[in-house]
């Protein structure tokens, strides 16, 4: 008896477990069969219909309220799938769906989540417990959703059992970004940390600092406000109150709070701008009462409610003030509007929602499209039902206006995103694997599967031609650009005035500091030029002071004018040192004046030998008189060096030079002397080619002198060095830019004082080592008394041409001194002249002229 007993029980227990599984209706949504199922999560009814019976009975309650928009959200989740469907991105692999109705309530999308990880095919729809879930194979492979970042953070927790991908479309709650706590859980809208940051910056650009924040008492509301917070209060902007509505609509006190909320919003008056992070239904609620006290504030929008269409069905919703809004990024959405334009081609079989739909409309058939939104809030869904049963057949092709116009381009946009991120996900699992086999991969898997490859540190992200942002090419980061992370959208601007970064870099580099060092070669070269010179000047100072008594240094100035010659050429030399090195203020200051003043002296002293020389062969009396009237060597030089010594003081005061970093070459920062003005640096180079003009000009007038006097042709010579030198330096240095900029002006340097130190010493230097048998009086003498014997002859000749020309023109007798008196008279100007020539460079001062000229004679 006990045994039979057992058997019985036994076929009982095996009989019940055999059954087949029954799903509650009013529980999913909308389905579809596949090879692969995945989840959807949306609240196409505000809220669960209240019980009046407490406590109330377990159990899944029937959803009152029917959102429109949401219910576009789950058309746009199946218009998804089906193009994936029929297109080749799963080729043989069909996609199916299982959309449950959230209703809004946490409770419902758990019930919802707890069926979409019961085993595959499980006879009992419930969840078995494991140790390990790796190959577990669940009722669907992902899910999409939920909207509301509550509902999203309850569901996450429970999806991490599994690690099942769970893809929101519009939960934006920050806190869901940490991948610790939901290492499944993506999305494709950003989260709330940039909505808020950009609402602060709005508020600070506009010129607010006191506000109101009105949010939600959950999760997405709480951590928005604290969000925000620290957001404004880095922008200066002041919170005058912070009021919380409870987060359902279900709540019994949200009447009373929303109440209390307007009555702070009226006492504070001052308060002309409020931040609401609010559900669409709260958002409802909250306006129409306020409509009714006349309140009248600017609204700033989260993107909860920002586009929200049943916002705009409010009766006289523009007395409610001025409403701006943040919204998702929209994409292109034309496919599905041909998709509802056709949807009663579309099969409602196992889709409750369309039929809910259908139900309505037929309902709602007398009233205006205005007013359809609010008709089908205020149908029971009993009525609906016996509606129903009169007319099943479907005619809303008349609606399909109304339909789209309740649409939300960036919401719809969003969901289309998230079914194609996991479409692009099981492509890549599906090209090695039959995904037609349910047990081809786990969900687990898909979290590492992507549209595209992961970019790397130092690329980011290009959006292809497709509308999906999961769906890029990684590009390159370009120079002075850096990305230190795996898939940024963009890459990172480097500081370009201190660091740099090269094509496809991870981090910035600090710019290298640049200058005309020491040690580089070209300024080694330049710097040897330099000392080579000095010893040239060193060199011929020794030589002249060794044969100071000799006629070449006599007639070249005597020994003072050559030391200060040679004096300014070294200081000319010595100057192109601060030019190399590291610049410094002081360097700066210094290099230019002293190029300058010393330039200058040097030229003003050859100045005045010029003036001497052309003195000194003049035999036009009216000439020599001017001459000998302007010639006052001391005051020339002083007079030409002084107003240099002016025009770099009042330089060095009004805009010295110093020293500057030019950071727009890419990888280096050049250190440089900035010349402070471009004008005072010209007119100090232009006032030396002024007197070097005029120095020009007096030497080649005097350029036909004796062979052993021939210092004014070499003058001439080095004046054309100086010229060519700068006139080339000027396209060079305005052309040239770098650490090689002041090497230019080194060069010019040297190649002027080059020039005219060779051409004023060197041919004296020649004489006086190589031709000592012409460097003595006698020699120097003869050759003087022969020049100046052959210049009174072709003036006597000149002279005897015009006197016989005047005899001719005036009928007068010619002098009976003739051809012996013209000759005698030029002799006597030339030997008056270098009796001058003479006093200017004797030895003793005490020599009367008369001896000089029968010295001369």
């Amino acid at each position: 008896m006990a045994l039979l007993i057992a058997l019985i029980t036994c076929f009982v227990i095996i009989l019940a477990t055999s059954q087949p599984c029954q799903t509650p209706d009013d529980f999913v949504a909308a389905t579809s069969s596949g090879h692969i199922m995945i989840g959807g999560l949306f609240a196409i009814h505000e809220k669960l219909l209240s019980s009046e019976d407490f406590p109330r009975p377990p159990g899944i309650q029937k959803c009152v309220g029917f959102e429109i928009s949401v219910f576009l959200q789950t058309l746009a989740m199946i218009h998804s799938i089906e193009m994936i469907n029929n297109s080749t991105l799963l080729s043989g692999v069909k996609l199916g769906y299982e959309i449950y109705d959230t209703c809004t309530e946490v409770t419902v999308a758990i019930a919802a989540a707890l069926k979409f990880l019961s085993k595959f095919n499980g006879c009992r729809e419930i969840t078995e417990f494991k140790c390990n879930y790796s190959s577990y194979t669940p009722r669907v492979k992902a899910v999409i959703g939920a909207g509301y970042s509550e509902i999203s953070m309850a569901v996450s927790r429970i999806l991490n059992l599994q690690l099942m991908p769970q893809v929101s479309y519009e939960s934006t709650a920050e806190i869901l970004s940490d991948k610790i706590r939901f290492p499944s859980f993506l999305r494709t809208v950003p989260s709330d940390f940039y909505q808020t940051k950009a609402m602060a910056h709005l508020i600070q650009k506009s010129g607010w600092n006191w506000i109101g924040i009105i949010t939600t008492d959950d999760d997405y509301g709480r951590q928005a406000l604290n969000t925000f917070v620290v957001q404004t209060v880095a922008n200066n902007v002041c919170i005058a109150f912070k009021e919380v509505l409870p987060a359902f609509i279900s709540d019994d006190t949200i009447e009373i709070r929303i109440n209390q909320t307007l009555e702070k919003i009226i006492a504070e008056a001052h308060v002309n701008v409020i931040v609401v992070f609010l559900r669409e239904f709260h958002v409802f609620n909250l306006f129409s009462k306020a409509i009714e006290r006349n309140i009248n504030k600017v609204w700033i929008a989260s993107d909860n409610w920002s586009t929200a269409t049943k916002i705009t069905t409010i009766p006289n919703v523009e007395r409610i003030g001025k409403i701006v809004g943040f919204t998702f990024r929209k994409g292109n959405i034309s496919s599905f509007q041909s998709f509802l334009q056709n949807l009663q081609m579309f099969p409602s079989d196992h889709n409750k929602p369309l039929n809910e739909y259908a139900m309505l409309l037929s309902a709602c058939a007398h009233v205006k499209d205005s007013d359809l939104s609010q008709c089908f809030s205020n149908h029971s869904q009993k009525t609906l039902f016996y509606k129903a049963n009169e007319n099943i057949e479907r005619n809303f092709s008349m609606k399909n206006d109304f339909l789209w116009d309740y649409n939300e381009p960036g919401l719809v946009h969003s969901v289309q995103l998230a079914v194609f991120a996991l479409g692009y996900a099981l492509r890549d699992l599906c090209r090695a694997r039959d995904c037609q086999n349910p047990n081809a991969f786990q969900p687990w898997e898909q979290i590492r599967s992507k549209c595209s490859k992961e970019c790397s540190p130092g690329q980011m992200k290009k959006t292809t031609r497709s509308q999906h942002i999961c769906c890029y090419e990684c590009v390159n980061c370009p120079e002075n650009h850096y990305s230190n992370q795996t898939d940024m959208d963009h890459c990172l601007l480097c500081n370009n005035k201190t660091h740099w970064a090269p094509v496809k870099s991870t981090t910035c580099f600090e710019k290298e500091v640049e200058y005309l060092n020491w040690n580089d070669f070209l300024a080694i070269l330049l710097l040897a030029l330099s000392l080579l010179g000095i010893m040239f000047v060193l060199a011929i100072g020794i030589i002249f002071t060794r044969n100071l008594n000799t006629p070449v240094v006599k007639s070249s100035g005597g020994l003072m004018v050559c030391y200060v010659i040679l004096l300014c050429h070294f200081l000319n030399f010595t100057s192109t040192g601060f030019f190399i090195g590291e610049p410094q203020d002081f360097t700066c200051k210094t290099r230019q004046t002293l190029f300058g003043v010393s330039f200058t002296l040097c030229i003003s002293c050859i100045l005045t030998k010029s003036l001497k020389i052309l003195l000194a062969f003049s035999f036009d009396p009216n000439l020599q008189n001017f001459l000998r009237g302007l010639y006052k060597p001391i005051p020339i030089i002083f007079t030409c060096t002084g107003v240099q010594v002016v025009i770099c003081t009042l330089w060095l005061i009004f805009a010295a030079p110093a020293v500057e970093e030019d950071v727009s070459l890419p990888r280096v920062i050049i250190l440089e002397c900035e010349e402070g003005s471009v004008l005072a640096f010209g007119t100090m180079l232009g006032y030396i080619a002024i007197l070097a003009f005029i120095c020009f000009i007096f030497a080649f007038k005097g350029r036909k002198l004796p062979e052993n006097y021939n210092e004014a042709k070499f003058i001439t010579f080095g004046m054309l060095i100086y010229f060519i030198a700068w006139i080339t330096f000027i396209p060079v240095y305005a052309t040239t830019f770098g650490k090689h900029l002041p090497a230019v002006e080194i060069i010019v340097i040297l190649i002027s004082n080059y020039g005219i130190l060779c051409c004023t010493f060197f041919p004296k230097c020649y004489v006086i080592l190589c031709k000592q048998d012409t460097n003595t009086k006698s020699a120097f003498l003869k050759t003087i008394y022969t020049y100046s014997s052959h210049s009174a002859d072709s003036l006597a000749m000149s002279h005897v041409s015009l006197d016989s020309t005047h005899s001719s023109n005036t009928m007068t007798r010619p002098s009976s001194g003739g051809k012996p008196a013209a000759r005698q008279k030029s002799r006597d100007l030339q030997t008056q002249a270098l009796e001058h020539t003479f006093k200017e460079n004797a030895t003793s001062a005490s020599k009367t002229w008369s001896r000089k000229r029968n010295l001369s004679i």
